[in-house]
């Protein structure tokens, strides 16, 4: 295995980082409320990013994704290149990929997942899709949506802003706010036509594996951001007319804190690598979905708590940190799910390899 960044990952990382530290300032995210950054995502779009994706593969999404993380910028990057980009890459037909491809490479067209499939859509004997899924992260925002069915089919829907013109076409989106600012909503379906995307279960499967590394790798940049933000504070801040980051306690919290959140992104790394070089990876995924679940929660808490008092201020930067982990904590599946998942996996493997 080998995690070093190409030239291409590199440059990709280095202007993500640079528009996400000038562009989402806490200023900006103040402004934008819970909605999304519009202004940034034309920037990102500009400087074409989004469409990098394509060359750098997950590996190199992972990594632009630490920066949004860093910054908590609201931008629905992940779920546009991984709802979007990668799953009709990988699992669209040639017309899919033709019609589809340039409208999310250049951000005129944004795409979410109502994932993971909880059997909340089912189809029709006609072909329509019924069904609501409780929350969509950027629904708010997106054009097509993915969908999986209880067969576990995938279905690529079109969505539209919240309004009569979206019921009257089947799809309803209604506004909905989570503890993460994701500008989010509510799926309903009610006798939509989709378009199918892939070959069932398998597709849906590597589509998760894929959501689940990628989000690991946001989470990666949100605990490294928290940390960041807990340094600098213990460092500056005096107690007794020393440090606070003096004292042993700060010191062995803030380490735990740094432990948790390399073994966030070393295994993020791995499952991404995995991915790109066509190896089976769903293991890998859960993994690092697992160490993003119960880790970070962990530095996020620790982030906070590293603030004091200040830590509770819900105007106070670290706080977005804390909401965003916790959310991600959560999203995809929180920690015992993912770890029972990944324990029926390897039982299997291991009672196909006693037979």
């Amino acid at each position: 295995m080998d995690f070093t960044p190409s030239e291409e990952q590199l440059a990709a990382r280095g202007l993500a980082a640079r528009i996400f530290g000038d562009l989402s300032t806490h200023e900006r995210l103040t402004a934008a409320g819970t909605g999304t950054d519009a202004e940034l995502w034309k920037e990102l779009c500009a400087a074409g990013l989004p469409a990098a994706v394509e060359d750098i593969g997950l590996l190199g999404l992972v990594l632009l994704l630490e920066e949004q993380g860093r910054t908590t910028a609201q931008v629905p990057f992940a779920a546009t290149c991984v709802y979007g980009l990668l799953a009709v890459a990988e699992h669209g037909t040639p017309e899919q990929c033709e019609r589809l491809l340039p409208g999310l490479r250049d951000g005129t067209a944004l795409a979410t997942g109502a994932f993971p499939a909880r059997g909340r859509v089912h189809i029709a004997e006609d072909g329509a899709l019924y069904g609501a899924v409780p929350w969509v992260p950027w629904l708010r925002d997106a054009t097509h949506v993915l969908v999986a069915d209880t067969d576990l089919a995938l279905w690529i829907v079109e969505a539209s802003a919240p309004g009569a013109e979206a019921r009257a076409a089947g799809v309803t989106v209604e506004p909905v706010e989570t503890t993460a600012p994701w500008s989010a909503g509510r799926l309903v379906l009610d006798g939509v036509r989709g378009e199918r995307l892939g070959n069932g279960p398998e597709a849906y499967a590597a589509v998760l594996a894929t959501a689940r590394t990628a989000f690991a790798g946001l989470q990666a940049g949100v605990c490294a951001g928290s940390l960041a933000r807990a340094v600098h504070h213990t460092v500056t801040r005096e107690q007794f007319g020393r440090p606070l980051s003096t004292n042993q306690g700060v010191l062995l919290r803030a380490a735990d804190a740094h432990m948790d959140t390399e073994a966030i992104r070393v295994t993020a790394y791995e499952a991404a690598w995995r991915h790109d070089a066509r190896r089976a990876c769903e293991a890998q995924a859960l993994t690092a979905a697992w160490w993003a679940s119960e880790a970070g929660k962990r530095v996020v808490h620790a982030g906070q708590h590293l603030h004091g008092g200040t830590g509770a201020d819900l105007d106070h930067p670290v706080h977005r940190h804390f909401l965003w982990g916790r959310q991600l904590d959560a999203y995809l599946g929180c920690g015992s799910e993912v770890l029972e998942e990944l324990g029926l996996l390897l039982a299997g493997r291991a009672q196909g390899d006693a037979s």
